[in-house]
C-alpha cells in the first residue's frame, strides 16, 4: 500500500517533513519548561523571602505540570537524535565532528544537571533543607537555560558556520571552539529563543490565571500569576521586539536571502516598500494583492529610508528559500508579537487605574492569548530553518546532498508511525497538563510536612 501512495514522493521531502514534524512536536516542551523552571525559581524565592502561602501553592500547583512537560521535551527529544544517523547519515559524517560534541556537551551538562536535581525538586520539599531545595530548583533552572545554549550554538553553526576547516575525507572540523560556538547569529539567536520561552511561559500562566478570575475573581491564587504574567508581558514582549530586530539586521549581513523571502523582496531596490499583507507569487515574481508601506523595509533594515535592500534577483533561482511559508511564517510571529506587546500595555493601564482583576475583556484576551507564544516559537523556527534552504549547512551543504541513501516507502513508514504514536501519547500528555490546569489552584493541596510553620503563617498575615 505504501509503494503504491508514496511512488511519487521524494526521499529527500520526506526526510524533512519528518524531521519537521518531530522537532514540531519537541519545540514547545523546551519552550514551555524553559519558561516554567525559572517561574518556579521566582516562586520558591518569593516564598522564602515573604513566607506568603500563595507563593506555595503557586509553585505546588505549576511544578506538577513541570514535571509531566519536561518529561515529554526529554521522550520528543530523544527521537530527533536517532533521525540524524537514520535520515542524515551525510550530514551527520560531514557535520558530525563540529555537531556531535556540541551536542553531546548538552547531554553532560545541562541534562546530567537537570536530572540529578530534578528529583530533589520534584519529591525533596521539606525532605530537604529549604535552602537545598530552592537550590535545586535553580539548577533545574540553570540546566535548562545551558541546553538552550548548547542546542542554540549547534543549530547556529549550521546557519552561519565559523570556526572550522575540511579535512582530507571531507568532514568539517572545528578549528577554534571559541568561533564554533559563539557564531556571528548565536548570541541574538540565544537570546532570542530565551525570551520567547518566558514569554511562551508567561502567557500560559497569564491564560490560566484569567480563567480562573473570570469564574472567581476573589481568588488570591489567580490573581497572584495572573498579575506577574502580565507584569512579563509588559517587561518581556518589548524587549523581544528589540531583541528580534537586531536578530533580524544579523540576518540581514549574514544571511540575506532569508531576509528577502522574510520581507517578500524578489528585486532589490531602494526605497524598499514594507509589504504588511499579500500573496508572494513565485512565478511574476511579485507580491500580489499587497498591501504595503512604501520605503519602510529600507528605514528598518538598514536605518535609512533611501537605502537599497538586496532581493532574490541578487541570488541564483536554485539558492531561494520557498517563499510564502517564510513570508507568511514569518509575519505569523510578528503580528502575535505586536499582540503581546498590546496585551501588557492594556493590562499596565487597568493595574494603574485598580481594575486589573475587573476587566472581562482584559481576562478573555488573555485567555485567547494563552497559546500565543507556541505558535509564535513555531512560525519562528520555520522561518528560521525553511529561509536557510537550500542549505543544511549554509553555504557548505546542500539539504538534498546531506540526507542518507534511503527511498521514500521507508521513510513514509516511520513517519506515519510517528504521527500516530505521537498523537496517541503526546495528545494525552497535552490532556493531561490541560486538565491540570483548568483544576482550581486555591484547592492546591500542600501536605501537612510541607506547610508554612504557623506562626510564620500568622506573622504574614498580620504585617501584610
Amino acid at each position: 500500500m505504501l509503494d503504491g501512495l508514496f511512488a511519487q514522493a521524494d526521499a529527500v521531502f520526506l526526510a524533512r517533513f519528518q524531521f519537521a514534524f518531530t522537532i514540531a512536536f519537541h519545540i514547545v516542551f523546551p519552550a514551555f519548561t524553559i519558561g516554567l523552571a525559572s517561574y518556579l525559581a521566582v516562586l520558591e524565592g518569593l516564598f522564602l523571602k515573604t513566607r506568603n502561602p500563595v507563593y506555595q501553592k503557586l509553585y505546588r500547583y505549576w511544578v506538577k505540570i513541570f514535571a509531566v512537560a519536561f518529561g515529554m521535551g526529554v521522550v520528543s527529544g530523544i527521537v530527533l537524535s536517532y533521525q540524524f544517523g537514520t535520515n542524515w547519515a551525510v550530514f551527520s559524517d560531514k557535520a558530525g565532528p563540529v555537531i556531535g560534541p556540541l551536542m553531546g556537551y548538552e547531554v553532560l551538562t545541562a541534562f546530567f544537571l537537570e536530572a540529578g536535581f530534578l528529583g530533589i525538586m520534584l519529591f525533596g520539599m521539606n525532605k530537604v533543607g529549604e535552602r537545598l531545595h530552592f537550590f535545586a530548583t535553580l539548577m533545574v533552572a540553570f540546566g535548562t537555560v545551558l541546553s538552550a545554549f548548547w542546542i542554540l550554538a549547534a543549530n547556529s553553526w549550521m546557519q552561519t558556520p565559523a570556526g572550522f576547516a575540511l579535512n582530507e575525507q571531507g568532514q568539517y572540523i572545528v578549528t577554534s571552539w571559541v568561533e564554533a560556538i559563539f557564531t556571528p547569529s548565536f548570541p541574538y539567536r540565544f537570546v532570542h529563543m530565551l525570551l520567547a520561552a518566558y514569554l511562551t511561559t508567561a502567557f500560559v500562566v497569564g491564560a490560566v490565571g484569567a480563567w480562573h478570575l473570570l469564574k472567581e475573581k476573589r481568588s488570591e491564587v489567580a490573581q497572584k500569576m495572573f498579575s506577574m504574567a502580565m507584569w512579563m508581558a509588559l517587561i518581556v514582549a518589548p524587549l523581544q521586539v528589540f531583541v528580534g530586530d537586531l536578530h533580524g539586521l544579523n540576518t540581514q549581513e549574514y544571511q540575506p536571502a532569508k531576509v528577502a523571502v522574510m520581507e517578500g523582496h524578489f528585486t532589490s531596490e531602494t526605497q524598499a516598500p514594507l509589504y504588511l499583507f499579500g500573496w508572494p507569487n513565485e512565478e511574476t515574481q511579485k507580491v500580489d494583492y499587497a498591501i504595503k508601506v512604501p520605503g519602510l523595509a529600507s528605514l528598518i533594515l538598514k536605518h535609512d529610508i533611501d537605502a537599497e535592500v538586496t532581493g532574490l534577483d541578487a541570488f541564483p533561482r536554485d539558492e531561494w528559500p520557498p517563499v510564502p511559508i517564510v513570508f507568511w511564517s514569518f509575519r505569523i510571529m510578528v503580528a502575535l508579537g505586536v499582540l503581546m506587546v498590546v496585551l501588557g500595555i492594556w493590562s499596565a493601564c487597568l493595574r494603574w487605574c485598580g481594575r486589573l482583576y475587573e476587566s472581562r475583556a482584559l481576562l478573555r484576551a488573555a485567555v485567547w492569548m494563552g497559546p500565543s507564544g507556541f505558535i509564535a516559537v513555531l512560525a519562528g523556527w520555520i522561518v528560521t530553518e525553511v529561509g536557510r534552504q537550500p542549505w543544511v549547512v549554509y553555504g557548505l551543504l546542500r539539504t538534498q546532498d546531506a540526507v542518507s541513501p534511503i527511498d521514500a516507502v521507508g521513510v513514509a513508514g516511520s513517519l506515519i508511525a510517528f504521527i500516530v504514536v505521537y498523537f496517541i501519547v503526546f495528545g494525552a500528555g497535552a490532556v493531561y497538563m490541560i486538565r491540570k490546569m483548568a483544576s482550581n489552584p486555591e484547592h492546591t493541596h500542600i501536605p501537612e510536612y510541607a506547610r508554612v510553620p504557623m506562626a510564620a503563617e500568622r506573622l504574614y498575615h498580620e504585617e501584610g
